[in-house]
């Protein structure tokens, strides 16, 4: 179950973009004014950073900064990023960037996909390669794009790009430069009409709750979404039947007939068109019919889906 935040807890999540606000507001005072507002949250950011650094030593010298508490420390989302600041994180970007990855490859996976860490160079650019194959599903660039970059660029704030290789590729014996990401992103922009990054990441309480083999639907902002989970895998559409475009409500989970065990086949209760969730939701009633996939992310206390920006609250 997802963590509750009470109500009197500021949105620290804003306050970045606050102190911003605000000493861009004391330029009004001129250069000296924003000089000393500058050097204020400098010496205020650097006097926490010794206290955190401190606190931690301490706890070390106790010997009960084990790796329990490190990962405790690492996958508390507010925490791991005060940490970031101050260089104190307790794992190095290559280990941070490796445990972003494997938290998006449940959603890869039910792509037909899965992405493998080359290396993280010493000028900060993190090296990709795409395996498997998407078996034509249209929203391979969404994945890279909201998926992977979005949890690499969350987990280590300090690269300074990301560049991605396929399979094909190397089965090509492609010996240039690997696909820098931007190029796949103008792919995804002229397939799907969106500009620039028209996507953000919304927490839905609803989805940490979900139990194996029930299906839900519910709001995001202006959009409907249906989810399901099969087994502990998530998976998450537009709330619309490709065929007969009603929203799957009676819609309900089924294994194929003859299928092995965790197929997992949602039928619209309208129409009776048949879709195969761990394929990113193919028609299998011979057509080329399609729903529309959301990506998925957990911190292991929420879920969140990728909504267009136009449709988030």
């Amino acid at each position: 179950m997802a963590r509750e935040e009470s109500p009197a807890t500021p949105d620290w999540r804003t306050t970045g973009e606050r102190i911003d606000t605000l000493i861009a507001a004391s330029s009004s005072g001129g250069a000296v004014a924003r000089e000393r507002s500058e050097e204020l949250v400098r010496l205020v950011a650097d006097f926490y950073g010794a206290g955190l650094e401190r606190l931690l030593g301490l706890v070390h010298e106790q010997g009960r900064l084990d790796d329990d508490v490190l990962a405790a420390l690492a996958d508390d989302e507010l925490v791991a990023g005060v940490l970031l600041v101050h260089g104190l994180h307790p794992y190095g970007v290559e280990t941070r960037v490796e445990r972003a990855l494997e938290s998006v490859r449940p959603y890869l996976g039910s792509h037909g996909g899965d992405v493998e860490l080359l290396a993280v160079t010493d000028e900060g650019t993190v090296r990709l390669r795409l395996l498997g194959s998407c078996d034509g599903c249209p929203s391979s660039s969404v994945t890279l794009k909201l998926a992977v970059q979005g949890a690499v660029e969350a987990a280590a704030p300090e690269i300074t790009s990301i560049e991605v290789e396929t399979a094909a590729d190397e089965d090509a014996g492609a010996a240039g430069p690997l696909v820098p990401v931007d190029s796949l992103f103008a792919r995804l922009h002229a397939e799907s009409g969106t500009a620039g990054d028209g996507a953000s990441w919304e927490v839905v309480p609803e989805l940490s709750g979900l139990e194996s083999g029930a299906v839900a639907r519910f709001g995001v902002g202006t959009m409907r979404v249906v989810a399901c989970r099969v087994g502990t895998d998530l998976f998450a559409f537009e709330d619309r039947c490709a065929r007969c475009e009603r929203p799957f409500e009676g819609a309900a989970l089924a294994r194929r007939l003859g299928g092995r065990s965790g197929d997992a086949i949602l039928r619209c209760a309208g129409c009776r068109a048949h879709y195969d969730v761990r394929r990113a939701g193919v028609c299998l009633d011979g057509d080329s019919a399609h729903l529309t996939p959301l990506p998925l992310l957990s911190d292991g206390a929420a879920v969140s889906v990728s909504v267009p920006a136009a449709v988030a609250p």
